[in-house]
């Protein structure tokens, strides 16, 4: 068996970010354990090739069980199963979220230190920004986010129509506004993709005192009078340990770190009974709290331009490969806007993706003719679902609900978000490209409210965002507490999009990277001060 001072189970978004960090200490030793093989397929450095991943043998490939809003149908979830985790394989848009989001985090679920103030400054230390700078942008961190190389024409023709429409022209989504509409920055270096394994792991490989272990598939965390010891882990089917002198940490995100969890021994007892499972910590929480962004694509087919898709020529890809430029530096989802569902709200509870291409059922199936999407995107939700193990095999996915729709609020909220979009392209400079809404069972030129819910049902699909598995704060009902300790077992933390007990408004990459470099610090015992700014105007 061998020992290091930390375990990390995950090299995704946070875990390499922990890893990376923790490392800087030259006396202490990490082991990092990864499901997935290295990251060096060129999809993954392409940006519009992201989706060309999904189903492959880079996808963990999950489904949903069935949805009862979504007329009993199963939705499908990309996980990325490679170095980097989901910032190998995600869109690339550069999104914090909300001010609010992490004030509600300290005020409403007891995640003290985590609020808006104490958050800030780990995304500017994390950010490394092209054009922004301030007090909201860092301009020398390990994550490039720059503005991408390319913009299609109809993707400007939306923002100019979405500020024709009554939109605020936004050019930062992560300064002192969230409101408006306008182009996506990008976590991007000259037009290739910039994952943590670029940002973090690549400087670090050379460290003597840094462990990288990929196609190790974490089994159980070995926990031994109450605390946890090492984790157990299957490479090639053989089973090894690997001891944790100091701690373990568990970095696979809102599916993997619940199942693991509860495949420990720590998580809801009856539940875990059923399974063969000894109870090692009664924690009804783990798995539970699970929500996500669901994606209304609206499309329409095109005239007197051209689809993205179109681009994917030897030509195009020849000129990504020499100069990182043209269509293939495109990340798809180009631009976008923030905005509120009704008056009265505190901040945006949807977002729009705007796309200059048909992106539906995921990107898997190929437009058949020009078009343009345009997605509704709920970010502010209040259903909430649950994961479960369906076998005590580590290999079996497990039952994943999603509940999207189950609380009619979300419903209301996306049919608005629906109409918004609707609206917003009936004119403006993006009208003269538009010819047909790509909306079978809608029988006349304007939808009714009945025929969008259809749609809404026939169409919704995940923005890739599942979080709350683990929940963090003080609450009987938190899996972990403000410094992401697990309750009832010591020397065990969980550290990865799964801790938030609400999802942020907006793309969750950003947030998964804050929390790895939070949780080095607190690992350290060491925080950054807080941010001098007005938490309550911030990003609103």
């Amino acid at each position: 068996m061998t020992s290091y001072d930390y375990v990390v189970v995950g090299a995704g978004s946070a875990g390499a970010v922990v890893a990376a960090r923790l490392t800087e200490d030259p006396s202490v030793t990490v082991l990092l354990l990864e499901a997935g093989p290295p990251a060096d397929a060129d999809e993954i450095r392409i940006p519009a090739a992201f989706s060309t991943l999904f189903k492959t043998r880079w996808d963990w490939n999950y489904t949903t069980t069935a949805q009862k809003q979504l007329h009993g149908r199963r939705a499908y979830w990309p996980r990325m199963k490679a170095l980097g985790g989901c910032s190998s394989m995600n869109a690339m848009i550069y999104i914090r979220g909300n001010a609010l989001d992490y004030d509600t985090w300290r005020d409403a679920y007891g995640a003290d230190g985590w609020g808006y103030e104490d958050v800030l400054p780990y995304f500017v230390r994390a950010e490394g920004n092209t054009r922004l700078s301030g007090l909201y942008h860092g301009t020398d961190g390990p994550l490039r986010v720059e503005d991408r190389v390319f913009t299609h024409e109809l993707t400007a023709a939306w923002v100019d129509s979405a500020v024709d429409s009554g939109f605020a022209r936004n050019d930062d989504f992560n300064g002192a506004s969230q409101e408006g509409a306008g182009l996506y920055q990008v976590t991007c270096r000259k037009g290739r993709r910039w994952s943590v394994v670029d940002a973090y792991l690549q400087p670090a490989m050379d460290r003597p005192n840094l462990t990288v272990l990929t196609g190790a598939l974490a089994t159980r965390v070995v926990v031994e009078d109450g605390r946890a010891t090492g984790v157990a882990y299957a490479v090639a089917g053989t089973e090894q340990v690997a001891r944790a002198e100091r701690e373990v940490v568990l970095s696979g995100g809102a599916v993997n770190s619940p199942q693991l969890l509860m495949l420990s021994g720590i998580g809801p007892a009856t539940h875990l009974r059923e399974h063969g499972i000894d109870v090692v910590a009664d924690l009804p929480g783990v798995g539970a709290n699970l929500h996500d962004h669901p994606a209304v694509p609206l499309i329409w087919t095109t005239r007197g331009s051209t689809d993205l898709v179109q681009s994917s020529t030897l030509a195009n890809l020849l000129r990504w490969k020499t100069t990182g430029t043209g269509p293939l530096a495109s990340n798809l989802g180009e631009a976008g806007a923030f905005f509120s569902s009704r008056d009265g709200l505190a901040a945006p509870d949807l977002q729009v993706h705007a796309a200059p291409s048909g992106f539906y059922d995921n990107g898997l199936r190929e437009p058949q003719a020009q078009m343009f999407t345009a997605a509704s995107t709920l970010v502010n939700v209040a259903s909430r679902g649950s994961l479960r193990l369906r076998s005590a095999d580590p290999t079996w996915h497990p039952e994943i609900d999603a509940a999207y729709y189950d609380d009619q609020t979300d419903l209301d909220a996306q049919l608005a978000g629906v109409r918004r979009v609707l609206d917003t392209v009936s004119s403006g400079p993006l009208a003269r490209f538009l010819v047909d809404l790509w909306m079978p069972k809608a029988r006349g030129a304007v939808p009714t409210d009945t025929e969008l819910v259809e749609h809404i049902r026939t169409m919704s699909q995940t923005l890739f965002h599942p979080v709350g598995t683990c929940a963090m704060g003080s609450g009987e009902s938190s899996v972990v507490d403000p410094e992401l300790r697990v309750r009832g077992v010591e020397g065990l933390r969980v550290a990865d999009a799964s801790v938030m007990p609400m999802v942020p408004r907006g793309n969750t990459n950003a947030p998964a990277i804050m929390v790895g470099e939070r949780a080095a610090d607190l690992m350290r015992g060491r925080t950054l001060p807080p941010a001098r700014v007005a938490a309550a105007t911030a990003a609103v």
